[in-house]
């Protein structure tokens, strides 16, 4: 152990958590909450079931943060002894609670607990936040350490349980978890409130656990999935998202059987942090989704991925979430390519080519979180994560898929890592090893041989190779890009309309990276192409919210004022972080508009997600 660990108490096994699960796990666990909302809490217990690999272990240690612990006890009544430690940084408070000095391999203990106004996994909406305006709203989001400020456990991907929850709330409202509903009713306690039962079957880590409270209705859309949302929403959200089941049977036939049985899609209110959360049984994505040209689904693609690759082989702790994520990407692409043709995911892998060098040149060539296996010992892992693990990763195996001659000859691999460690959790040595091992078995081992392992998983930067993709659908960009950069509006009149994006054969894609490409210039466009630029092609009014978030980052970049009031708008009607705090910072860059952007966050502060307001109050300078 090092003596940054030492000095935090961490595991010697995750940095991030100071549990003791190497000696001693939780197999599986149950829920009983009630849902309070008008304190704001959860209150209830965790029952978890314990296995004991170690026999000279009489301690358990939890991970905790910011939680009311009432009791422990056996399942038997017996009173336990426990102690909080030290709270450190992010990391919240090991929980340490005394065991029977038997011999015993199974034991199970009862946690009495209520969650406090200080929960970063949960999010309280007010009635007046709802698109309905009428009920109050709840929702979680456990990734990456927050799973600690929900219930004390084990907080470390290394741990897959499974699981069951009771959870009891306003009749009025419906209940959801990362879990399979056998009752979709729920059983009415009295006329005010109702119990909810769920099961989850197959083991899942921590920041899998998910619950959602609210005023919500459905509708099926494929034989395994219900789209949730508000009433307001609903109808918008089955037509954006009704090719979720050819997503699955796509993935399905590149990886094998779809374990799961149920994947359900929530549509969440505005303030939910990410674009979406692959939470078994339930995927979590945001309204800005909804394009209503259905461009965006491919971060629905990208959830359902997931369910292979991530959920079901899980990266061992976040210094390897590469294996989540960038291997999440590569079959995201692989599906794209085989649903809408080769060219397109071609199209896409430019993209996050691009996104990956602007990463590595804003963190810095030598910064060592652009490693694609970082060091993240005393490092919260949610307040440095970045493309790296998607990007970096995702062209990690592009180029293993051009080592061993095609792509058909990976996925083969592919399949054989996913079915050789499902329902494990495992580290970048054990995906090392397989490679080489897999294709010395099939008499391929010299095409692989010469692979430097160590810079591309260890080395920071940008990695040792360039890749060389089809241009086929970016060079329209291009074209129409250079046509804009040549024109001269001070001595000729806008030869630009409309019907230029007819070129466009995958129109939302290619205006997104029409817009992009300008940001890549050196040179500025100014102000008065600017302003043509939106009369011509209405890029103000845009409903794809990706096209939208690098339009108004241009027109910041062109200091054109009158982006202003859209991106105010923009940063608070919605809480994805991606867009919130980019255009956050980079207004707070623009001397001239600092002010009423710190005021902007100040009014809208409430209405965020905790970990989200606390990041941009950091970059905005209000807190340390």
């Amino acid at each position: 152990m090092s003596a940054i660990e030492r000095q935090y108490a961490l595991s010697s096994s995750d940095p991030s958590s100071f549990s003791n699960s190497h000696s001693i796990h939780v197999a599986s666990f149950h829920l009983n909450w009630k849902v309070d909302f008008d304190e704001k809490k959860l209150t209830g217990s965790v029952k978890h079931n314990l296995l004991r690999s170690d026999p000279s272990v009489t301690q358990v240690v939890f991970d905790t943060r910011d939680l009311i612990i009432k009791s422990v006890k056996l399942d038997d009544g017996s009173i336990l002894c426990f102690s909080l430690g030290n709270s450190i940084l992010a990391f919240g408070q090991p929980l340490t609670i005394e065991l029977p000095n038997t011999s015993w391999t199974k034991i199970s203990i009862i946690i009495e607990y209520e969650t406090t106004s200080k929960c970063t996994a949960l999010q309280w909406l007010s009635k007046e936040q709802t698109a309905g305006n009428k009920h109050p709203y709840l929702f979680s989001k456990c990734s990456v350490i927050h799973a600690r400020s929900l219930l004390p456990c084990q907080d470390t991907p290394s741990v897959k349980a499974s699981y069951t929850a009771d959870v009891t709330a306003d009749s009025e409202l419906v209940a959801l978890m990362s879990a399979v509903k056998p009752d979709p009713l729920g059983i009415n306690l009295d006329r005010d409130m109702t119990q909810h039962h769920f099961i989850q079957k197959i083991p899942i880590p921590s920041y899998l656990i998910a619950i959602v409270v609210g005023k919500l209705e459905s509708k099926r859309i494929g034989p395994r999935t219900c789209v949730w949302s508000e009433k307001e929403l609903l109808e918008k959200a089955s037509y954006e998202f009704e090719d979720v089941e050819k997503f699955i049977t796509t993935e399905e036939d590149l990886l094998g059987e779809f374990v799961w049985g149920v994947l359900d899609i929530l549509v969440l209110p505005p303030s939910f942090p990410s674009g979406g959360m692959e939470n078994p049984c339930l995927t979590f994505v945001t309204p800005t989704l909804i394009a209503g040209d259905k461009s965006l689904a491919n971060v629905l693609v990208h959830e359902v991925a997931h369910s292979w690759t991530g959920n079901l082989v899980t990266n061992k702790n976040f210094e390897h979430f590469w294996l989540n994520e960038g291997i999440t990407v590569y079959v995201e692409r692989l599906t794209l390519g085989i649903l809408y043709g080769e060219p397109f995911r071609q199209f896409v892998a430019i993209g996050g080519w691009k996104e990956l060098k602007a990463t590595i040149r804003s963190l810095g060539e030598e910064n060592p979180l652009t490693a694609l296996v970082p060091k993240l010992t005393g490092v919260d892992p949610g307040n440095v994560l970045n493309l790296v693990p998607y990007e970096k990763g995702f062209l990690f195996l592009y180029f293993l898929e051009q080592k061993v001659g095609s792509r058909d000859v990976f996925v083969v691999f592919l399949k054989h890592y996913i079915w050789e460690n499902a329902y494990k959790s495992i580290d970048t040595e054990k995906f090392r090893e397989m490679f080489i091992k897999h294709f010395n078995s099939i008499g391929q081992g010299k095409l692989v041989e010469d692979i430097d392992w160590d810079v591309w998983l260890y080395a920071p930067g940008l990695p040792p190779f360039e890749p060389l993709y089809d241009n086929l659908l970016t060079s329209v960009c291009t074209q129409l890009k250079n046509r804009w950069l040549k024109w001269d509006p001070s001595n000729e009149p806008c030869p630009f309309s409309l019907s230029d994006l007819d070129e466009f054969s995958i129109r939302s894609n290619q205006l997104l990276e029409f817009v992009t490409q300008f940001g890549e210039e050196r040179n500025h466009l100014g102000i008065a192409k600017i302003v043509a630029m939106d009369t011509t092609y209405g890029l103000s009014g845009v409903q794809n919210s990706e096209i939208k978030f690098q339009w108004i980052q241009l027109c910041i970049r062109e200091k054109s004022i009158h982006i202003l009031p859209l991106a105010l708008q923009f940063i608070s009607e919605q809480g994805r972080i991606k867009f919130t705090r980019a255009i956050y910072k980079t207004l707070f860059a623009w001397n001239e508009v600092k002010e009423a952007t710190v005021d902007n966050f100040k009014r809208n502060r409430p209405n965020m997600m905790l970990n989200t307001a606390n990041i941009i109050a950091k970059d905005l300078g209000l807190e340390k």
